[in-house]
């Protein structure tokens, strides 16, 4: 993760739940008051986040001492201590909320995650992500994939082409609008186009797409299409793939199946701060 840009955020969603003051904590201890909170799993899974509650804590108070027991990645058992913070206890509290939330939402993505790479069981076709990702959020989720074993799409509209059937639609053609967008960006930037058809995949082939995209097809028709793809064309798997359907798709031959669910329905792990009582 661009660390830079996750300071920045973590100041902004501190800077929305603080406001200008924690007014219960402010009003209950006072500043010099020293204790100690533990992050504790209460569900099994993998654990995403020790950037976050490093560096979230430190903003808050660089002589917070953060202690991680549980690294990015790690399995998780319930009942496990992920952390161990000690600092002023304003300061503890303050910040607790924010980075719960960030860890809890980005270790249920890595453990969804890890889920579907078992699930396919495949020492070939790799799991990927898609911008379907919570608005401000979309760095933290998409790290969190690869943390669960999976591999990132085009991060936004920024940074790869990917033609879809509205732009087809619009353009009148795939052929249409493979030259036209061939024509305006640079050599670097690799070309997708989504294709429901035999027809389709044939012709955005023809008209010289790097990346062929079958969309809501079945395994068995991936399979026979796919034989008519050069090698040097990846080609990806997308929609209607479930964790109940995915290891049909194991077989099929692409080099990679993007899931939506991974980030839009992955649903937070249970972890806890407790208070660390002597």
């Amino acid at each position: 993760m661009n660390q830079i840009k996750l300071r920045q955020q973590l100041e902004q969603f501190f800077i929305e739940d603080i406001g200008d003051r924690d007014i219960t904590t402010d009003s209950i201890f006072p500043k010099e008051k020293i204790g100690e909170i533990v992050f504790l799993s209460k569900a099994n899974g993998i654990f995403c986040g020790a950037d976050i509650i490093e560096q979230g804590f430190h903003i808050l108070d660089h002589s917070i001492k953060v202690n991680i027991h549980v690294q990015d990645g790690q399995k998780l058992e319930a009942g496990e201590t992920i952390a161990t913070v000690s600092g002023n206890i304003s300061n503890l509290l303050k910040g607790e909320r924010v980075i719960l939330n960030l860890i809890q939402r980005m270790s249920g993505i890595a453990t969804i995650t890890n889920k579907a790479v078992e699930t396919l069981n495949s020492g070939y076709t790799k799991i990927c992500d898609t911008r379907k990702t919570t608005p401000g959020l979309r760095m933290l989720e998409k790290y969190a994939v690869t943390v669960g074993g999976g591999f990132n799409h085009r991060f936004g509209l920024y940074d790869a082409v990917m033609i879809k059937d509205n732009h087809i639609a619009f353009a009148g053609s795939i052929t249409e609008a493979v030259r036209i967008v061939k024509n305006s960006i640079g050599h670097m930037v690799k070309v997708e186009v989504e294709t429901e058809s035999v027809e389709q995949m044939i012709e955005a082939l023809a008209a010289g797409a790097d990346v062929i995209m079958f969309d809501n097809r079945k395994p068995k028709e991936i399979a026979e299409w796919i034989t008519h793809v050069p090698e040097t064309v990846t080609t990806e798997a997308s929609g209607g793939i479930t964790l109940d359907n995915l290891a049909s798709y194991k077989n099929c031959g692409v080099d990679y199946i993007s899931l939506g669910f991974l980030t839009h329905s992955a649903q937070a792990l249970d972890i806890s701060v407790k208070v660390k009582l002597d």
